[in-house]
């Protein structure tokens, strides 16, 4: 089972009493943005293997959202940290980069999702078969 600590109240809480949010860190557009951004922001994720980042709201307790880092392969959590943290705490990255530096170099077999988020392009790509 996935347990995770919100940093608003403190609460290691089980999935149960979380909701997920999808991928953190998006790229928002405005009003006057185009219908390509729009539907890149809407619909079009990275669903990589490997390290990423995710929003999860803590419903059953505080109810505020907070993002977190976890192993989508093992679902090793990394930390926590609120959703008003524009990227991931330095600390966090350097825990990631201790126990999978291949995390962030890009040589886990598919993608790997480190914010802030450019463009789609510049995700970097694992090894080929």
């Amino acid at each position: 089972m996935l347990i995770l600590t919100c940093p608003n109240c403190g609460i290691a809480a089980d999935e149960t009493e979380l909701h997920p949010g999808g991928q953190a860190h998006l790229e928002r557009f405005g009003p006057d943005a185009s219908e390509d951004d729009f539907e890149g922001y809407l619909f079009l994720r990275s669903n990589p293997r490997g390290v990423h980042f995710e929003r999860w709201r803590h419903s059953m307790g505080c109810g505020k959202w907070f993002h977190a880092a976890r192993c989508t392969i093992t679902h090793e959590v990394f930390g926590t940290y609120t959703a008003q943290t524009a990227e991931p705490p330095r600390e966090l990255l350097d825990r990631i980069a201790a126990k999978r530096p291949e995390a962030l170099t890009g040589k886990t077999g598919g993608e790997v999702v480190l914010p802030p988020q450019p463009a789609a392009d510049t995700f970097a790509k694992g090894p080929s078969s």
